[in-house]
């Protein structure tokens, strides 16, 4: 299991619950996207820990990833970042980005908790 914490809510994060997305970034994020994202102190411990079947637990919800775009684990590996969509009906996903179910957006805090779990 993988467990890291919310440093940061960035101040326009909840305005993307209409579009059900959750941006994740590593401390070093740039000022210009701080607003947006939820920043956290993830060290990756290894590779491809975004899988199609991986449980993330966060905000007192657990997710299951349904999708995983070619350079999610990547992106994620090195830079802490994946935009994390709780929404269907995408036939394309986009490269740095997962899917997520339930289609439930998270309510998260600085200090809180995440998890990603494989089997």
């Amino acid at each position: 299991m993988e467990e890291f914490k919310v440093v940061e809510i960035g101040e326009m994060v909840p305005a993307f619950e209409e579009e059900m997305l959750i941006v994740l970034f590593g401390e070093q994020a740039p000022p210009e996207l701080r607003a947006i994202c939820v920043v956290h102190d993830y060290q990756a411990s290894k590779d491809d820990v975004l899988q199609v079947g991986t449980k993330i637990r966060m905000g007192g919800q657990e997710y299951t990833l349904t999708k995983v775009g070619g350079a999610a684990n990547a992106n994620f590996a090195e830079l802490g970042h994946v935009s994390i969509y709780f929404r269907q009906g995408e036939n394309d996903i986009l490269p740095g980005a997962v899917i997520a179910e339930p289609m439930i957006f998270p309510k998260l805090a600085p200090g809180d908790t995440i998890n990603i779990m494989n089997n």
